[in-house]
């Protein structure tokens, strides 16, 4: 017998008692409760129905495995929504989950047991045998509303199977649309609404005869669509017969309510034979597999997530449930509050004339009260202004939720979820259902642990975060991480589990086993990079004895160049986490001197797919040399006056495709290794008459193309604007239509403001010869001859009005001024 605990939510929802209800009559065998799953109204009904016929045991449809695990809905630290996980042992990515909500009848159930001390018995098909099942004997998707089942695991997907037949293509129907059309309804959740939700009911209304009701009208549909006939359904069915029997036969055939499915209720009455039935079960797979609880959201509960038996509203199903009065009332508060919290002006007048409007709509609608729809429409137009963007984050946040449920600590768990639920409280980060942005501070003892656990995390393929662009700093002592918390990533946590007991043990394990099976070697140095952000410096010299091993087999230039970026970005990130990261310097150095023997012959003779792609790789390695140090035991001199050589090189040699010859010039331009003259030279020789167009077209390509500020290059560069501009005007009309795509792709990248100045300097025409120096000196087109002083001074009495005085003379600030332009031009 379960222990009785207290119910606090026994009179959620609850009209007020003003006359005894009727008992379930004797001799009418079991008190069978179809129900919608997750449907308020059910919940409600289900407890009335209870309270009427105190029986003396109450079963329920989900996996027997959680009749141990059912007397935890009574502890005060359990908080719906919640699911029972089960997961194969072998397997733990073989998983399904049961949800309840707080709402759910299921759950409202096993809590009137617990607190009346009556027994409560999960009967459906067991989940050692559900999980065993192949995609053939599952149901097809879109199953009727009343017909649940386990929701997959991540790696199982939505319940598939085959559909050929007419049967199959049966049950794909909706019970509650074929009722709601019957009824004259074009939408069945309004229909729902209406006949259940808003039913008012007094406690002198017999609460047995909606379920009646709506079991005979589950059985008219049965009849006219079938039961189904699949095999998985028609076991699960008789496995409830089975349970059913041995309750009636312990209990009592009166005491005992099952609460189910409404699908699933005509297929309990008599008709089947516990031979017939025991047959059916006989030779089942089956696979071990364990259960407990975890913390389930609104946001999976939504049809739109793909659970089969979901709702569009889970947010305002729990409202309806939980309003002990006044339901639309207290719901435009809730929406007003959230409006409010975004800043919006939204006043007491408006969440009136809101109430106002929807029970005037339910009222020219026929409706007995006013629901979603009428609530939805009088928010758009008191609260919203008409604008549909406001309700996007109502319909998130309200009406679909973001609330995460909550399991005690008594609950069964995997060590490593226990590890991580440790790591979690003394890291004071909470997992939560709604994403949200971390901004870290590694210089911080606190930030750098969570900054660890969440690389970890990741390493062993539980993705509670993603790294994300930094605000305000670039500096390698900042991470800013997306995080969100999703029910599956439980079971990411229990597969991990393979790999060790704590998080750090795990993610140790991994990175070793990961680094004797990689073959590539952008693979390990990837690795080796996840290994300093997680800090795991136990398995750093596995990793770096797999890093140099690779390094020293591979000789293919492309890649050794697509594993130096990750290296460099280590022995950065090695700095302020303080790691040493000697070896993996002494391996990066010795890449990029492989790199720069083997890139020039490497970049001879290719097609222009391998060019485009040896171009990307000259800018990851032109970016990772930069942020290597130095090597002054290297006799070669300096890694990065190598690289400049082999940059000349590059850009010289005619046998390289002209988008590397290109893009080698402007880096050498950029790091002020190439004169201004000897790039124009370049581009010159590149354009010249003698160059055919399809190259030529590629040379400008990698010279300005992409969002590498080539644009602006061009803006205050007139010679180099002018070479453009005379080997465009050209090329001729044969060879124009070949170069057209490569030079729409080039300038399509820049930003419209460029784009329109640069047309606007074309336009004009030059003023005047000479590399440009200055706006005001070299009288670009568009802007003015020099500076007007008389207007730039009338500037400075507000300057020093709003710095305290704190200004430069006019003289000062012209030549300052004067000094910025010309580095500009530069």
């Amino acid at each position: 017998m379960t222990t009785p605990v207290r119910d606090p939510d026994a009179t959620a929802g609850a009209t007020p008692a003003t006359d005894t209800p009727p008992a379930w009559p004797a001799g009418s065998g079991p008190l069978l409760l179809g129900v919608r799953h997750h449907g308020p109204g059910s919940a409600r009904a289900v407890r009335a129905a209870l309270d009427a016929a105190s029986p003396l045991a109450v079963l329920i449809e989900g996996p027997p495995e959680g009749d141990a695990l059912v007397s935890l809905a009574g502890d005060p630290g359990m908080r719906p929504p919640v699911a029972l996980l089960a997961h194969a042992v072998d397997d733990p990515g073989r998983a399904a989950f049961w949800p309840l909500a707080e709402f759910s009848p299921e759950w409202v159930a096993i809590r009137w047991a617990l607190a009346h001390g009556v027994p409560v018995r999960f009967i459906d098909l067991p989940a050692t045998h559900s999980l065993a099942f192949t995609d053939g004997d599952e149901t097809p998707d879109g199953r009727a509303d009343g017909e649940r089942g386990p929701e997959r695991g991540p790696e199982r997907g939505p319940e598939t199977g085959p559909g050929g037949d007419s049967r199959a293509r049966a049950l794909r129907i909706d019970p509650l649309a074929v009722l709601a059309e019957t009824a004259g309804y074009d939408d069945a959740e309004r229909w729902w609404e209406d006949v259940v939700e808003h039913r008012d009911s007094t406690a002198a209304d017999d609460p047995f005869a909606p379920f009646a009701a709506l079991g005979e009208a589950m059985g008219a549909l049965r009849e006219e669509y079938g039961d189904g006939g699949h095999r998985r359904d028609l076991v699960r069915e008789a496995y409830m017969r089975i349970q059913l029997r041995a309750a009636r036969k312990e209990f009592g055939d009166d005491r005992v309510a099952v609460v189910c499915g409404a699908w699933h209720v005509p297929a309990l009455g008599p008709g089947t034979t516990a031979t017939a039935d025991r047959a059916l079960l006989k030779g089942l797979p089956k696979v071990k597999s364990e259960m407990t609880w975890v913390p389930w959201t609104h946001h999976r509960l939504a049809r739109d997530s793909g659970y089969g038996a979901g709702i569009d509203s889970p947010g305002w199903y729990g409202h309806l449930f939980g309003a002990p009065d006044r339901p639309v009332t207290r719901w435009m508060t809730k929406v007003a509050g959230l409006l409010r919290e975004e800043d919006r002006p939204i006043s007491s007048a408006h969440v009136i004339e809101a109430v106002r409007l929807a029970e005037t709509l339910a009222t020219l609608r026929g409706r007995p009260l006013a629901g979603l729809t009428e609530t939805t429409d009088a928010i758009r137009a008191v609260m919203c202004d008409g604008s549909d963007v406001p309700l996007a984050l109502i319909r998130d946040r309200l009406i679909v939720g973001d609330v995460l449920g909550e399991v005690p600590d008594s609950a069964p768990a995997v060590p490593l979820q226990r590890d991580l639920t440790r790591l979690q409280r003394s890291l004071r980060l909470k997992p939560e259902a709604l994403e949200r942005e971390l901004d870290l501070d590694l210089r911080k003892e606190t930030d750098a642990g969570r900054s660890r656990m969440l690389h970890r995390l990741r390493l062993l393929g539980i993705g509670w975060g993603e790294a994300a662009t930094g605000r305000g700093s670039t500096g390698t002592f900042r991470e800013s991480w997306r995080l969100r918390w999703e029910p599956e990533l439980y079971v990411r946590v229990a597969e991990a589990g393979v790999w060790g007991t704590t998080v750090l043990s795990a993610a140790t394990a991994k990175a070793e086993s990961r680094a004797v099976s990689a073959t590539a070697l952008s693979d390990v140095t990837t690795l080796a990079e996840q290994c300093l952000l997680a800090e795991l410096t136990e398995a750093l010299p596995v990793v770096m004895k797999a890093l140099a091993d690779r390094a020293a087999l591979d000789a293919d230039v492309g890649h050794l160049a697509q594993a130096l970026p990750a290296l460099a970005r280590s022995l950065r990130y090695g700095d302020v986490r303080s790691t040493d990261t000697a070896a993996l310097g002494e391996v990066a150095a010795g890449l990029a001197e492989r790199i720069c023997v083997g890139l020039p012959p490497a970049c001879a003779g290719l097609d222009a797919d391998g060019a485009a792609e040896m171009r990307g790789h000259l800018d990851s390695v032109h970016t990772a040399i930069g942020l290597l140090p130095d090597a002054p035991d290297r006799p070669a001199g300096d890694l990065a006056g190598r690289w400049g050589a082999v940059l000349r090189k590059l850009a010289g040699r005619d046998t390289v495709p002209g988008v590397i010859r290109g893009r080698s010039t402007r880096l050498l331009l950029d790091d002020g290794r190439l004169p201004e003259d000897e790039a124009a030279r370049l581009m010159g020789l590149a354009l010249s008459p003698g160059t055919p167009p399809a190259d030529a077209a590629a040379w400008i390509e990698g010279f300005v193309g992409g969002a590498s500020g080539g644009g602006m290059l061009l803006v205050h560069d007139e010679r180099l604007l002018g070479l453009v501009d005379t080997w465009l005007t050209g090329v001729p009309d044969g060879s124009f239509t070949d170069v057209l795509p490569l030079l729409r792709r080039t300038f399509s990248a820049y930003e419209p403001g460029v784009r329109r100045t640069l047309g606007e300097l074309v336009r004009r025409g030059p003023a005047g010869g000479g590399a440009r120096t200055g706006r005001a000196e070299a009288g670009i087109p568009g802007f003015g001859a020099a500076v007007d002083e008389a207007r730039a001074d009338a500037v400075l009495p507000v300057l020093r009005l709003l710095l305290g005085g704190a200004v430069a003379s006019p003289d000062d600030l012209r030549k300052n001024t004067d000094n910025d332009l010309a580095e500009v031009a530069r």
